[in-house]
């Protein structure tokens, strides 16, 4: 039998490996988002939707009204099937690439995403010199080629893949950035105060988001919503300072909340007392789950789904 020339062996390997790997590496790319999301990725899928005409309030949450507006850009681009949900086919038409001097609803989805790397830029969306260099940064350290502030696919897909808020309300194990949390809690109205005024996650003064479950976020946008009108303050997160344990304040699964009549009226007319706990907190136990313990100050609320 004849030897294949190594020259044709290895490029047939290599376009071997490309057919293999490629699909998956565009999967990881790109995240699922979807109806009952909320955070960075939703915000960015409505400013992205304004950019392409499909005018979209930029609230961070995904609901009905942006599902329509996925569902028309869909079909006005052609995808199967029209569901609504933002993966990786609709992603590659929704994206806008964007470079130093533009300015509009792309750049502020932009600049969303790099924020959830930690950017700390205003969403203004004018991609002045401060944006072009966090996005050249982001390059480098993503290890992107070449570094040239200009967010194409590439780019895009970094951004969204390695660190944005995958939006995803049911992956309760995800863990969230300060920036990722914060967002969720400022499009949900809820507040949050420290005694520090700060956020640092190793700083007992401060109410820091880092680390915290995607699931305890989503239980406190719920609750909030559930009390509608009333003020929602968050007091304690997962900073330093608190119990240990399994499902703590440290893990991410339990946030403070400020006292209020409202709150507390909201507490003990739809969940069931369930007992007292060791240190003398009553105890009330929602269907889901969720423990609401009543520390005098505050609520502690411990989030288990």
């Amino acid at each position: 039998m004849k030897r294949i020339p190594a020259v044709v062996a290895a490029m047939f390997a290599a376009l071997l490996a490309a057919v293999l790997v490629a699909p998956a590496a565009q999967a990881a790319g790109w995240p699922l988002v979807r109806n009952g999301d909320h955070g960075d990725n939703v915000t960015t899928v409505q400013y992205l939707l304004s950019a392409r005409g499909f005018a979209t309030g930029a609230d961070g949450a995904f609901g009905p009204g942006t599902e329509g507006k996925v569902k028309s850009f869909q079909s006005a681009n052609g995808l199967s099937p029209v569901d609504g949900i933002v993966g990786g086919d609709t992603w590659s038409k929704l994206i806008v690439t964007v470079r130093s001097g533009d300015n509009g609803d792309a750049v502020k989805a932009l600049q969303v995403q790099l924020n959830a790397h930690g950017a700390g830029l205003g969403v203004d969306g004018a991609f002045g010199p401060g944006t072009d260099a966090k996005v050249r940064g982001f390059q480098q350290s993503a290890g992107l080629n070449p570094v040239d502030g200009i967010v194409g696919p590439a780019t895009w897909a970094a951004l969204l893949g390695g660190g944005g808020s995958t939006g995803g309300g049911g992956g309760g194990g995800d863990t969230l950035s300060q920036s990722q949390a914060a967002s969720m809690f400022s499009a949900a109205g809820i507040t949050w105060s420290s005694s520090g005024n700060c956020s640092d996650r190793t700083n007992s003064s401060c109410t820091s988001f880092d680390g915290l479950r995607r699931a305890s976020a989503d239980g406190a946008v719920n609750l909030k919503h559930a009390i509608g009108g009333c003020a929602l303050n968050i007091t304690g997160g997962t900073e330093t300072g608190h119990a240990g344990g399994t499902y703590s304040h440290g893990t991410g699964y339990k946030l403070d909340f400020a006292m209020s009549s409202c709150l507390t009226d909201h507490i003990h007319g739809t969940f069931a007392h369930s007992g007292t706990r060791g240190d003398g907190a009553d105890l009330w136990t929602a269907p889901s789950g969720n423990i609401y313990a009543n520390e005098g100050s505050h609520w502690d609320v411990t989030f288990m789904n």
